[in-house]
């Protein structure tokens, strides 16, 4: 289990560097011209090969064994610093108070990225 959770922390450093990046792009120069919920459907498709490839990437780099158990194990240590580290941006850099994080998972913006970031903690069962 050592290995996933170590696999889980490094997939979560590398998507989410990514993602820093690209959600940067989606905000100063996406956003203002096509809107959020298209901003967000054109980033997310980009993520989700960013995170297959990056998943089957390190399954193999840390030699994950391919029980279904080591997997979620993976996903979920990336899943849970992921949702941490959006909370943490929420709050500390954008000073949105947490109830206003969760509202924004109620709008399809926020459903569509939590879908994403859902499939995000999946995706190393799924490189099975």
């Amino acid at each position: 289990m050592g290995r996933a959770v170590s696999a889980g922390a490094v997939y979560f450093l590398v998507v989410f560097a990514v993602g820093f990046a690209l959600g940067t792009f989606r905000v100063l120069v996406l956003l203002p011209r096509v809107g959020e919920l298209t901003a967000v459907m054109l980033e997310l498709p980009v993520m989700l090969v960013v995170s297959w490839v990056c998943a089957g990437w390190l399954v193999g780099r840390f030699r994950v064994p391919g029980r279904v158990a080591d997997r979620l194990v993976m996903g979920s240590a990336g899943f849970g610093l992921l949702m941490v580290a959006e909370w943490m941006l929420a709050v500390f850099v954008f000073d949105r108070p947490m109830a206003a994080q969760l509202a924004h998972y109620a709008r399809w913006p926020g459903a569509i990225g939590l879908a994403g970031q859902v499939a995000f903690g999946v995706m190393p069962v799924l490189r099975r």
